[in-house]
């Protein structure tokens, strides 16, 4: 019932994304479509948990890192330069989260969960590439439209996605294996920084 849930929700997201696609035709609308797609099949497909938090925290760290971009807004600063750069970044961002998603394959999930250790493609960067993409995402609308609102809003949802990354290596300490994917690799969101 939880992937049904999952999904559907998720497929409201492709409609707005579609709706802002089909009036914009913007490669970064067509990247967040593709993306918002994906999310909806892996819902629908993906692996059972071996573990799920029972955390209230956890499972709010999920919500607001996954929901609090819609807190965005349009309004501020559009300067050009920054315009540009800003969807350079959002362009990059999805392909680091689509190549993400294709390596974390059924082991998608939402709140902290241990639903097998994957260990290829963009997590042998970083360990939580999927955050990592949210990063260059979140700055690159940021940059297209600057707001000390729009800021309040990064830093709200990085904060999330930084206390998921920590209860999910958290709850994945129990596995056997991942003490040993630590090890190698070091960098849980940004390499050589954090």
């Amino acid at each position: 019932m939880a992937n049904i849930v999952g999904a559907v929700g998720a497929a409201l997201f492709v409609r707005a994304q579609w709706d802002h696609y089909s009036s914009t035709h913007s490669w970064v609308g067509a990247g967040f479509l593709v993306n918002e797609m994906w999310v909806v099949v892996a819902y629908l497909i993906r692996r059972p948990a071996r573990i799920v938090s029972p955390h209230v925290r956890d499972w709010l760290f999920a919500f607001g890192g996954t929901f609090g971009g819609v807190l965005f807004r349009p309004n501020g600063a559009h300067i050009h330069v920054a315009v540009v750069i800003g969807a350079n970044l959002q362009l990059i961002g999805l392909l680091v989260c689509g190549a993400s998603f294709l390596s974390l394959g059924r082991s998608f999930g939402f709140a902290a969960a241990d639903r097998g250790l994957k260990q290829r493609g963009t997590y042998r960067v970083v360990r939580h590439p999927i955050y990592a993409s949210y990063i260059l995402l979140l700055g690159g609308y940021l940059l297209q439209s600057l707001s000390l609102a729009n800021a309040a809003v990064m830093i709200l949802v990085l904060s999330c996605d930084v206390g998921r990354a920590l209860r999910e290596e958290r709850l994945l300490m129990s596995s056997a294996n991942y003490a040993d994917y630590r090890c190698e690799v070091r960098w849980r969101m940004v390499p050589a920084i954090w």
